[in-house]
């Protein structure tokens, strides 16, 4: 099989789908990989890198997208990329359809067949393939929330560890999943005053088990978490539904009972964000104001530290890769019902419900997909 891995071009973007050591796993396995020049540059990686594990180097994406069988990538393809697919290719990346009908209808009539990290599941129920993410993104909110709250960016001059005779930052974290949690750590350990909300009582046990005293935890009921909002100085929105249009959960109306230049940071932004006044910003314009809170919502966080990122989404993404280059997609799917979960569009076909009723948009089964 032929995969290409192309330059990632939404804006600010330093991961790339594929790391060297990736391509010379792939290579070893009898495949052609072909990247675009320069792809890896944002990470740390030379086109040198590439070529000495057996790799080769295309000028342009256009020849990428012309000849590759399965298309690698980090982001969810922009509008000119996805003009560039065709039937029968396959398409490998973060897609977060739900909140994205333009992207969504785009590959439906591109023919191809789109399989989404972050809906590929695990055994266990989680989501393997996303996780590498969460947790990049969820040690990244308190510091760009800790940013945002200085005075220079519009926030409120808050310390987040205080000082000696000077209390800390109050962080309230909605959602005790993985990016919840290492959310809590970090902001726990830069010495910040930290709740995190969650609705399944197991999860908060887990929490409390393992964490202890290092942060607290509420269950999050309406009352709960507009008290808890209403004293924060930094909220962290960490819910997710996978697959889904993340839920609103802060209304405008809750910001004007919130301290002014309090700091919102929403990593469900990838999913629609779960405030109802977040709007996707990029690392180049990060944060904006709306009665007085700062938002920072910048909807691919972890292409702020592309290094780190890429070699985490790699080392998960690279045996799922393999299997789809080794076996076809079908193959592959049909035999590992976890990569089949990843399946969101195929031959003109929405595969995926939750997006299909976030968007709706009619649904065949992943399973009559196969039999396509």
């Amino acid at each position: 099989m032929k995969i290409g891995c192309p330059k990632e071009i939404k804006p600010q973007e330093f991961r790339v789908g594929m790391t060297p050591s990736t391509a010379g796993e792939a290579v070893r396995h009898g495949h052609e990989v072909v990247l675009q020049a320069g792809g890896g540059a944002g990470a740390g990686f030379t086109d040198d890198d590439y070529r000495a594990v057996g790799a080769s180097i295309a000028d342009t994406a256009e020849e990428i997208f012309a000849s590759a069988d399965m298309i690698v990538k980090v982001k969810e393809p922009q509008a000119g990329e996805r003009a560039m697919l065709r039937e029968g290719q396959v398409l490998f990346t973060y897609l977060h359809l739900a909140p994205d009908p333009d992207q969504t209808r785009d590959l439906i009539a591109s023919g191809a067949t789109c399989i989404a990290y972050e809906t590929v599941t695990d055994e266990r129920g989680g989501l393997p393939l996303l996780a590498p993410m969460s947790e990049v993104a969820g040690r990244l909110a308190p510091q760009v929330g800790a940013w945002t709250l200085q005075k220079a960016n519009g926030g409120r001059g808050v310390l987040m560890g205080g000082v000696p005779g000077v209390g800390p930052a109050n962080v309230v974290v909605i959602g005790g999943g993985v990016v919840g949690t290492h959310a809590a750590k970090i902001a726990a350990g830069m010495g910040a005053d930290v709740t995190v909300l969650d609705r399944s009582l197991p999860r908060l046990r887990y929490l409390d088990d393992v964490f202890g005293r290092t942060f607290k935890n509420r269950y999050a009921s309406a009352t709960a978490t507009a008290e808890l909002v209403a004293s924060a100085d930094m909220v962290i929105g960490a819910v997710l539904i996978p697959g889904a249009a993340a839920p609103k959960l802060v209304s405008r109306a809750d910001l004007s009972l919130m301290k002014p230049g309090a700091a919102i940071v929403d990593v469900a932004i990838d999913q629609g964000g779960c405030f109802e006044t977040s709007k996707a910003t990029t690392h180049q314009d990060p944060i904006y104001e709306v009665d007085g809170i700062m938002h920072y919502c910048v909807a691919n966080m972890p292409g702020a530290v592309a290094r780190t990122s890429t070699i985490a989404l790699t080392n998960a993404t690279m045996p799922y890769m393999l299997a789809l280059a080794d076996k076809g997609w079908k193959a592959a799917c049909g035999a590992d019902p976890h990569l089949l979960d990843g399946l969101n569009v195929h031959a003109g076909n929405l595969t995926y419900y939750a997006v299909g009723k976030a968007l709706g948009i009619d649904v065949i089964s992943p399973q009559l997909a196969l039999k396509m």
